[in-house]
């Protein structure tokens, strides 16, 4: 299929053209991104925003299917060694990158080993200065010989030691393969020069206006019935920032999806029992599905902190007594319209397959046991305590506020102070916050990634309580050299059980994605990363 310019200019110059969103006959897919896009470098790929372009332009080695499950990508199959250091991938040979002019006659040329170590290599690269640099920290020898081409289709892998989550790791957008050619061209303007392996190719970007991508004819992968993927034949990104002005667009069947439901506008579509409201019915889909993403408050943990010597905080039995002095399942029916799960078990979420929540016991409204713990800790009906400061972000303080008035039922008195995000994180990085809001959105689909938040070796991120506990990091360590599921989802419980124990931390909620979709889109799969998958999607007309 061949587009020409005149295409593409009215894909930049229309909004959307009614329930139909087609140009001369083409499958347009329209959504907004109201967060922006910093970037279409991989290496960069720390936000959803930037992931979700990423990920339609490049490929990695592996990935996960909308059950989480691994699956070939690049690589068509691997193996690992006996003692789990060695991974051996075999690459497709019929994998191409886009046309480009740093190439020999601007024809993409075939991906091969060379490129996969050589993207590995510049992630870590010091001079690339990339966000994702800590894939590999401690996991390889930097010194040479981790990344191997063993010839054009076969890539190997040295690990240090055994990590079991290795292949999540390699399925993040970080981990993207990139042509040597391109990077060393364009240099720092690569960030909007992509040259990838994915579905779509960047047709044209103007800044805080519009991105297009245009399907890659050259992609490799067909569905079940031997037909080429994407379905798709553009993609047209929006960057309006108000997200009342996006439901409208979206309402009005210029927009195919939203991403979430804005507080401004969650009331006037979903019931208190998170359905659509009747009026609603029809004329949209909701699309809810568990998400790997635990949001919590957090407790500075660190014994030597002159902000934790002298507060009642310090106590376990005091933390206990705010995990079970608040109503969750309240807070989610009156402030969230039900979407999403009372966090009652632990700090890993529901949606990862270790999760088990009558293995894992955390916490349920119970202010009568609350007040006993407070008065365990010396504190009866809270006398004592004084005033707990709680600090969260703007988007939070509804949630800070109803938790701070729930807790005066049993004594304490929480004063909720209101920072921008930017403040929040620094201060919790350099451990000056004591008690603050905080949300943990998995980077891959292993309990691992949410159990190192809590292993004394790591920095604050991510162990930003500074929660220190021998028994805790020799569990932890012993799940990452274990090969056997079970047994390995066996230690993620003992650990997050310990974690609801001493509760450093008050899980609230275990998050869901949620999309509002037009009608028409067919094959817009959920997943628990929530990465916006539109290889498989289709638009039927009306």
């Amino acid at each position: 299929m061949k587009i020409n310019k005149h295409f593409w200019i009215a894909l930049i110059l229309l909004p959307g053209c009614g329930s139909r969103q087609t140009v001369g006959g083409k499958k347009i897919f329209y959504y907004n991104e109201s967060d922006g896009v910093a970037t279409l470098d991989p290496a960069f790929a720390k936000n959803r925003s930037i992931m979700w372009v990423v990920h339609q332009l490049y490929s990695t080695l592996v990935e996960t299917d909308d059950q989480l499950h691994f699956v070939p990508a690049l690589a068509r199959s691997w193996e690992v060694s006996a003692d789990r250091t060695i991974w051996t991938f075999h690459l497709r040979n019929d994998v191409f990158f886009d046309d480009d002019p740093v190439f020999p006659g601007g024809k993409g040329r075939r991906m091969a080993a060379s490129d996969v170590v050589y993207s590995f290599r510049r992630l870590l690269d010091p001079l690339t200065a990339s966000s994702g640099a800590w894939i590999f920290h401690g996991r390889i020898d930097t010194g040479g010989g981790a990344f191997q081409a063993v010839d054009d289709t076969t890539f190997r892998l040295v690990l240090m030691r055994p990590f079991n989550p290795i292949l999540g790791l390699l399925s993040m957008e970080y981990c993207s393969i990139v042509p040597r050619e391109a990077t060393e061209k364009y240099g720092k303007d690569f960030r909007r020069h992509p040259c990838g392996t994915g579905p779509f190719r960047l047709q044209s970007w103007e800044e805080g206006q519009a991105l297009i991508l245009l399907k890659n004819e050259h992609y490799f992968e067909k569905d079940s019935t031997d037909r080429s993927l994407p379905y798709l034949d553009a993609v047209k990104v929006t960057f309006n920032e108000e997200k009342a002005a996006e439901f409208l667009l979206f309402r009005q069947g210029q927009l195919d999806f939203i991403n979430e439901i804005d507080p401004s506008f969650k009331d006037e579509v979903l019931s208190k029992k998170g359905v659509l409201k009747s009026e609603w019915m029809g004329k949209i889909n909701l699309s809810v599905a568990p998400q790997l993403n635990t949001e919590y408050l957090g407790i500075l943990m660190d014994s030597t902190s002159p902000l934790v010597k002298g507060s009642p905080l310090r106590f376990r039995a005091v933390r206990q007594a705010i995990n079970c002095g608040f109503d969750r399942r309240k807070m989610i029916l009156y402030l969230k319209n039900s979407l999403g799960l009372p966090a009652e078990s632990g700090f890993v979420p529901a949606g990862l397959p270790s999760f088990d929540s009558m293995r894992v016991r955390g916490y349920n409204y119970d202010p009568d046991h609350a007040r006993a713990l407070l008065a365990s800790a010396g504190y009866p009906d809270g006398k004592g305590v004084g005033v707990i400061k709680l600090l969260t972000v703007p988007n939070y303080g509804d949630f800070a506020n109803f938790i701070a008035r729930e807790l005066e039922d049993i004594g304490l008195h929480v004063q909720v102070e209101v920072v921008q995000k930017s403040l929040l994180l620094e201060e919790t990085a350099q451990s000056e916050a004591l008690f603050f809001r905080g949300s943990w959105i998995a980077d891959y689909p292993d309990a691992e990634n949410y159990l190192s938040v809590f292993y004394s070796k790591n920095p604050a991120p991510p162990n930003y309580t500074r929660y220190n506990d021998p028994e805790f990091d020799r569990l932890y360590e012993q799940a990452l050299r274990e090969s056997n599921d079970s047994l390995r989802y066996m230690l993620y419980r003992q650990m997050d059980q310990r974690v609801m124990d001493a509760s450093p931390v008050i899980p609230l909620w275990y998050d869901e994605v949620v999309h509002l979709i037009n009608p028409r889109v067919v094959g817009l799969r959920p997943n628990g990363l929530n990465l916006l998958e539109l290889r498989r999607v289709d638009l039927r007309e009306k």
